[in-house]
């Protein structure tokens, strides 16, 4: 679907430090980012959060979030899925969170330049990407977690198959950039990239009601091109609700920021601008005076639910004005153009093999 592009797109302004206030407001002296004060801490989001104080400026405050990663990483590279004051709630051991660290991590090299950096948090991230990996199938999907037994769930998610996809992509570059050789890594991303193109039968797809299902194959690079755009144009108007946002379950009547920044962010890979500029402009003023984000609100009637200020909303807007007004050397961590011109080898590598066509694509199945 293309968007009518009658009305006025403006630039519409955003309090960029009151939000960072806000998330660097929510930080433990340990460096942990809790999702809002008194809440819960999941890694995913905290890593998020700590893009958005790098986005923000706030390098030293998004280090030291990174440095609670390496803190709290257990020697298997994994870690608990949720923390509440230091304490295990969700026990499950994710294989999506322990590996985005390298999506962090990378986020804050593009935007400070500090090899340093990169080779304290190496060990880390190198450990956590190292744990998504030991949990890829044959097929190439990466299965969902562990649990505290350390039995595998067989189950794979397409969502979080797509973040380790990113995940491996950054942590490649960041081994380039470091002289490391980790082609097992190569491996794994082309197996799991044909896995997230070719074969949607062997993720959750009860999941598909979600719309992280929909845009995540492109947000991470495993989809690109004219396939990325058949994607969205496919199922827009299944998750896109004109003038209010994006929808988090396609058949419930709640829009959430969160899901439009990545749909920013997923259409600014691609390099659709105009569209992304629009859904930036129905997420600008949904907001507090304190710097924080309305989580979601309902439809037709308007009511902002949940209550919760969290800190990864916050983050996800940040992540998604600097990808569409370029104000960071990080705005481009998910472009499809950038890989492609910067890429690892391995990134270029998994390309080329999503341009050679397999059986099934030559007897007439389509990719995505």
């Amino acid at each position: 679907m293309k968007p009518i592009l009658s009305q006025s797109i403006a630039r519409l302004p955003i309090d960029v430090p009151a939000m960072a206030d806000f998330i660097a407001g929510l930080q433990k002296a340990n460096g942990e980012i809790p999702w809002s004060k008194g809440g819960k801490t999941d890694p995913w989001d905290h890593v998020e959060s700590a893009m958005g104080l790098s986005a923000a400026g706030r390098c030293r405050a998004a280090g030291r979030a990174d440095g609670w990663m390496a803190d709290t990483q257990f020697p298997d590279g994994s870690g608990w899925s949720a923390t509440r004051d230091g304490a295990a709630e969700d026990k499950t051991k994710d294989s999506n969170v322990s590996s985005y660290i390298a999506v962090g991590v990378y986020h804050h090299f593009l935007i400070t330049g500090d090899r340093g950096f990169l080779k304290r948090l190496w060990p880390t991230l190198e450990a956590g990407v190292d744990y998504a990996v030991g949990l890829q199938a044959a097929t190439g999907e990466i299965h969902w977690a562990k649990n505290i037994e350390g039995i595998v769930d067989p189950m794979a998610l397409l969502t979080g198959s797509s973040s380790v996809f990113m995940s491996l992509k950054c942590a490649i570059a960041i081994a380039e950039i470091l002289g490391k050789r980790r082609t097992d890594w190569t491996v794994a991303l082309e197996k799991l990239g044909e896995a997230i193109r070719n074969r949607p039968n062997l993720f959750n797809m009860m999941k598909a009601r979600f719309s992280m299902d929909w845009y995540y194959p492109v947000l991470c690079g495993a989809v690109t091109g004219e396939d990325a755009r058949k994607r969205v144009d496919r199922s827009w108007d299944k998750f896109v609700v004109p003038e209010r946002k994006v929808r988090c379950v396609c058949d419930q009547p709640w829009v959430t920021t969160a899901e439009a920044s990545e749909l920013v962010l997923a259409l600014m890979a691609m390099g659709d601008r105009d569209r992304a500029t629009i859904v930036y402009n129905w997420i600008v003023h949904k907001r507090y005076d304190d710097g924080s984000y309305w989580m979601g609100v309902t439809f037709p009637d308007g009511v902002i639910w949940p209550e919760e200020r969290t800190s990864w909303t916050a983050a996800a807007v940040l992540l998604a004005h600097d990808a569409l007004h370029d104000i960071t050397p990080a705005s481009r961590l998910f472009s499809h153009l950038f890989w492609e011109r910067n890429g690892s080898a391995a990134d270029r590598a998994a390309r080329l093999s999503q341009r050679l066509p397999d059986s099934r694509e030559r007897s007439g199945s389509r990719v995505g």
